[in-house]
């Protein structure tokens, strides 16, 4: 598992990386990375948050940590907890003041997209976050599982833009939009599937004694 979680990061985590090392060095303008040459921290901010909490939260969600190490997971949980929300917050920021990209068929359809991710992400991050310090588990396992699901749609939009790709006489911003819905969508389906699947996970939740 923890292997296939990496995977799904490092598509967008080396787009990242090579994005700050863009800003960094100084690449070319062109109009479609302007906005983040005019604007650079939020975008950085997205970028450090997202890989931290994807690769991390990849190590949360092993059994193996939480059951012989739970000092580390509750320290490494409030961390990360910070770190997502550092990354839905910057997406948000983003997504409201930057500048549409045009020339990749950005609308107003994967705008709302977007804020409904990022206000979806910080509401789940939230809950997991109350559960825990409340000590209930189940629950608190359930929403951070679905706010890691959601963190990991870039991962995912890279198969779900095969159509992209294939058919460039399709390209709009329906397309666009469905494709970018696509990745966050079979995640968030693929966590209900493991919450019902398994009931340490998603069921009756943990009592605290």
């Amino acid at each position: 598992m923890l292997a296939g979680l990496i995977t799904l990061c490092l598509v967008p985590a080396v787009a990242g990386v090579a994005r700050l090392v863009q800003l960094y060095v100084g690449g070319a303008v062109t109009p479609e990375n302007a906005r983040f040459f005019a604007s650079p921290w939020p975008v950085v901010l997205h970028i450090v948050g997202s890989l931290a909490f994807g690769v991390g939260g990849a190590l949360q969600l092993l059994p193996s940590l939480r059951q012989s190490r739970p000092a580390l997971h509750r320290m490494l949980g409030r961390m990360l907890v910070a770190f997502g929300m550092l990354s839905a917050l910057s997406g948000l920021w983003m997504t409201q003041f930057y500048p549409p990209a045009t020339m990749n068929f950005d609308g107003p359809a994967l705008q709302v997209i977007r804020l409904c991710v990022g206000f979806g992400m910080v509401l789940t991050l939230w809950l997991g976050y109350r559960a825990a310090v409340q000590r209930r588990l189940a629950q608190h396992r359930r929403w951070m599982l679905r706010a890691y699901a959601l963190a990991l749609g870039a991962g995912t939009q890279v198969l779900t833009h095969l159509p992209w790709l294939l058919f460039p006489a399709w390209h709009g911003e329906t397309l666009r939009a469905l494709c970018m819905a696509a990745g966050w969508l079979i995640n968030l389906g693929v966590a209900e599937w493991v919450i019902a699947r398994h009931p340490g996970v998603g069921r009756r939740p943990v009592q605290a004694r």
